[in-house]
């Protein structure tokens, strides 16, 4: 039986659009907006290393 408090890692190398908080946290990493990350995820995927580099153009 698996503890149900271990959390498991196996999408953190995605970013969910479903998951608001995600959302956020992504766009506050990167200094952009909620909108521009759904965005971002719409035109390139999920990926979080794509999404990464997409956001830093953004930036600047």
């Amino acid at each position: 039986m698996r503890y149900k408090g271990k959390r498991d890692f196996r999408d953190r190398d995605r970013v969910s659009a479903d998951e608001e908080y995600e959302v956020r946290y992504f766009a506050k990493q990167y200094r952009i907006t909620p909108d521009q990350v759904r965005e971002l995820i719409g035109e390139h995927g999920n990926d979080r290393k794509t999404l990464e580099r997409e956001a830093r153009k953004l930036r600047g």
